[in-house]
């Protein structure tokens, strides 16, 4: 009876199988249709409940990973949204989490590596196509004002097929590419923009030979996120993230660094072994930032600019190494998609995932 039963469930689902294959073109235009309704015009920065909110739009590095995009994080504030650092594929992923980058008040950089940089084009083309009238503000230390001037060249005859493409009345002319809003460090730390109850605060971090290279806080109604931008383990990140909610700090495993390195040697890749060996020197291991997050108070660590690229999940354990000794809170290894809420004037941390 039993390997009746079998026969038939076997001979069912073949025929599911048949039908799927036969009507192929229609189920799929169905199912093509329906995903496009349920996913077209999605603004999940609508019904964010007042406080402060944190997305990470990009986790990886310059390293080469399918799962994650280069380094970009968004804070929103009340109705304001700042997305530090649009590494390519960030603006792919604010996109992908429901986030408009029409609706972004500004660009923050913390320097200008390749990775941190390299997807301001795409950045500005949504936030220009989306509706904007004005450019994209991007704030950052001396040197800013070349890049953008960059891109801005880089991206004009574009701007100009599309204009003409789709006329004055759709993109405007007025919206196109980005504006510089450079500021000097005079200090360790200090305020860069302050407005609707929004403090952010830029601090210099140690990423030598780059320099100046930063991280930003964000304090809004009692809440504060802290981004570390590259950084070794820094003394001035430590003051500057003292008592935050959340620390977002990049994060390169030595262990499984060196191991590539060997690999690397071993095949006679010698110029990238060497860059591997030297990255070693300004980035923060899991371990250190685990200690500047106990020695800030923080109440959660989040590792992000992960280095080397995790294929799966399994791996984190190694990754870590021994960081859980020397933290209290708890740990988070970033994925993209990840998305933080904490309401005004509250203890609260809810998490989600948004891709």
């Amino acid at each position: 009876m039993l390997k009746k039963i079998s026969i038939i469930g076997i001979a069912i689902i073949l025929i599911l199988i048949v039908i799927l294959f036969i009507f192929q073109k229609s189920v799929g235009l169905s199912i093509f249709e329906r995903a496009v309704n349920e996913r077209v015009g999605i603004d999940n920065l609508s019904n964010l409940p007042d406080g402060l909110h944190l997305g990470l739009c990009g986790t990886g590095s310059p390293l080469p990973d399918v799962g994650r995009a280069d380094p970009c994080n968004v804070v929103i504030a009340g109705k304001q949204s700042f997305v530090i650092d649009i590494g390519e594929g960030g603006a792919r992923n604010l996109n992908l989490m429901g986030i408009a980058p029409t609706h972004v008040d500004a660009v923050l950089l913390t320097h200008f590596h390749s990775d941190h940089i390299d997807g301001m084009g795409p950045m500005m083309l949504f936030h220009w196509t989306g509706g904007a009238t004005s450019p994209l503000p991007v704030y950052g230390p001396s040197g800013v004002q070349s890049i953008i001037d960059g891109f801005n060249a880089a991206y004009k005859i574009d701007n100009d097929y599309r204009i003409a493409h789709h006329g004055e009345k759709i993109i405007a002319p007025s919206g196109a590419g980005a504006i510089a809003k450079p500021f000097t460090m005079t200090s360790e730390s200090q305020v860069i923009l302050k407005r609707s109850g929004l403090t952010i605060t830029a601090f210099k971090v140690d990423h030598n030979p780059i320099e100046p290279a930063l991280g930003y806080r964000f304090d809004y109604k009692g809440r504060s996120v802290v981004i570390s931008g590259d950084t070794s383990k820094s003394p001035s990140l430590e003051r500057a993230a003292k008592g935050a909610d959340i620390l977002v700090h990049e994060a390169l495993q030595p262990n499984l660094v060196k191991k590539m390195t060997k690999a690397l040697d071993d095949k006679g890749l010698n110029n990238t072994a060497t860059i591997t060996r030297d990255i070693l020197d300004y980035h923060a291991s899991p371990e250190e930032a685990a200690q500047s997050a106990q020695i800030a108070g923080v109440k959660q660590l989040v590792l992000s600019h992960l280095v080397p690229p995790l294929p799966s999940r399994y791996f984190y354990p190694a990754f870590l190494g021994d960081a859980q000794e020397h933290f209290n809170g708890p740990i988070i290894v970033g994925e993209d998609g990840m998305f933080f809420t904490l309401p005004s004037n509250t203890d609260i941390i809810n998490y989600d995932e948004l891709m």
